[in-house]
Parts: structure tokens; sequence; C-alpha cells
């Protein structure tokens, strides 16, 4: 009989390039004083065998008390593995641009994440590709502790103001997706004079028609349009205006610029 009492934490693996795992085990000097209070149960990105003993429960009763979920669901094989994880874990989190929004592998067919989603319920959403460990930490820590995780919902604009950056459309009509893209990465491509490519996917409620019409003033074409919002989160449901968006601009171009 198990008599260790610490929480138990899955780390479970669905379609994806396993970045996000990895981020978790470059946690380095943080992933020591985490293990002392989380029982890793099952990580096979850090382990050399998958258990496949554990009971499958009812909804919400363990045996894991926090499941984290990289990847996206492709087979029919992964949707009933999926349901099963639900099912044994008491909560669970997606984490990366794959198992938020359908990642790279959506733009095979566009599938509709959120109809999954909602299917399965997560209990929260870590966006990147891959995702930042300090969030990743943070959701850990705050699920374990029974509080809501305090991730930022802001954009990636914030981030650049935050670290001094200066605003490489306004100062240079360098492209960039920032305006609606989700912060966590530190605003790092353009501290390096580069747009943003919308890695960490949409904010809530993002004001795409704005941002078409800039990235048109800034002399992105339609394709490449159409592309930057296919990358990373291409089953995003918030992006799925942007085709029509970009036709519209592409037939009656609106006189004034977009978001500053």
């Amino acid at each position: 009989m198990d008599t260790d009492a610490r929480p138990a934490l899955a780390v479970w693996k669905f379609a994806s390039c396993d970045g996000c795992q990895l981020t978790l085990l470059d946690c380095e000097d943080e992933l020591l004083p985490l293990a002392g209070h989380v029982r890793i149960a099952h990580f096979l990105e850090m382990s050399t065998a998958e258990d496949s003993a554990e009971p499958a429960t009812l909804a919400g009763t363990g045996p894991y008390d926090l499941s984290l979920v990289e990847g996206s669901v492709t087979t029919a094989e992964d949707v009933l593995r999926i349901h099963r994880i639900r099912r044994i874990s008491r909560r669970l989190v997606t984490i990366g641009a794959c198992a938020t929004a359908g990642g790279v592998q959506a733009l095979r067919n566009f599938a509709d994440v959120e109809e999954f989603r909602a299917a399965v319920s997560v209990d929260f959403e870590l966006r990147g590709c891959p995702i930042d460990r300090g969030q990743l930490l943070e959701v850990i820590t705050a699920f374990l502790a029974g509080r809501k995780p305090n991730v930022s919902a802001q954009s990636v604009c914030f981030q650049c103001k935050r670290r001094g950056t200066t605003c490489i459309t306004v100062a240079r009509g360098i492209p960039c997706l920032g305006p609606v893209t989700h912060a966590g990465c530190g605003a790092l491509c353009p501290a390096y004079g580069r747009g943003c490519y919308g890695c960490f996917g949409p904010v809530p409620h993002p004001n795409l028609e704005a941002m078409v019409r800039q990235l048109r003033h800034d002399g992105m074409s339609e394709r490449d349009i159409l592309r930057v919002f296919r990358t990373f989160n291409a089953a995003s449901p918030e992006y799925a205006a942007v085709p029509g968006l970009i036709a519209e601009e592409t037939t009656h171009p609106a006189a004034e610029e977009g978001p500053r």
C-alpha cells in the first residue's frame, strides 16, 4: 500500500514535439524543491517505462491529483485515452499550443478543438510553443494549493512595455502579432527586432479586424496574413474569422490605421 501522502502529479503526451514537457525538466533548480512537495507518479519523459497498473476511478477522484497534458488528439485511440486521463485526474491542465489549440498538426484538417475541449472539460489551459516555465510552476503550485493560477491574460505588448522595448511596428513598420497574442514569452522576438509570431495564442477577445488592417498597412499579403494565423495555434476558435476579415479588408480597405 502506498503511504506517500504527497499529491500525485502525472504528465501525459499526445501528438507533439515534447517541448512543453521538457520545459518542466528545464526548471532545474525549482524542480527539486517541487519534487519534495509532490509525487511525480507518471512522466515518461523522465522515466524508462510506463506504469499501466493505475486504477481508472470515477471522474475527479484520482489517482492523480494533477495531470498535465501535452499534445493534440489525432486518432480514435487518443480520444479514448484523453477521456480515461480525465477520469483518473482530479485536475487536468492542457499545456502548450498543441494541447490548447491543435498546434501545427491542426493544419491538416482544422479540427474542432473547441468541441474536444468542451467534451473533456479541462480545468486550465496553459498556452505557448513551448510553454513558459514560470507559468508552468505557477499552475502546478496553484492547483496543489487549491487556488486559481495567477497567469495574466494580457497581450505581448504589455511585456514589451515592461522590458522597455520600443514598439517595432510604430518605430520601424515591422508586422507584429503582439496586440492580439497572449503574454508569456517575455516579448522575446520584438526585443530582437522581429515581429511577434503569435506562439502563445490569442488573447481573450482579440481585435482581429484592427489587427488584419494593421498587417495589411505594414505590407503583408493576404497569403502571409493567413499563414501567421495558421501556424502555432491554427485551430484556435478566436482565429476562425481571419479569412473573412482578410477578404473584406482586401475588397474594402479601411482608411484608418490599425492598433498601435
